[in-house]
């Protein structure tokens, strides 16, 4: 049988009492790079040229909190170019890739409007 490190310890306690660990440097960094460019893809050329300074803000988010932020910034466009229902869809699909990735606190909750 294998040696328990602290680290271990406390990664089992923190799982068991509903507290994830929190994501490795390089998983947040490939995570960011993903829904940086899930959200760009949605924009698609057109918007990107219809809303330049949305795609700079995308584009330029340095952490992961940045892009969650921007979500709605991103929904505000999608609905002005598909409407409101494919927006919404477009976003939800986005809000999947956040999973495990953000800090405590910071989560999609469901809407009532859904």
């Amino acid at each position: 049988m294998g040696r328990w490190s602290k680290s271990d310890f406390k990664n089992s306690i923190s799982g068991l009492l509903g507290r994830p660990v929190e994501p490795s440097e390089s998983v947040l960094e490939s995570g960011l790079e993903d829904i940086r460019e899930s959200m760009l893809a949605v924009l698609g050329e057109d918007g990107a040229k219809r809303f330049p300074a949305a795609t700079r803000r995308i584009r330029y988010a340095t952490d992961i909190k940045d892009l969650w932020y921007l979500r709605g910034d991103l929904m505000g466009v999608l609905a002005q170019m598909h409407g409101e229902m494919v927006a919404r869809e477009k976003i939800g699909s986005i809000n999947a890739q956040f999973q495990g990735l953000l800090p405590g606190g910071l989560s999609s909750r469901p809407s009532p409007l859904a």
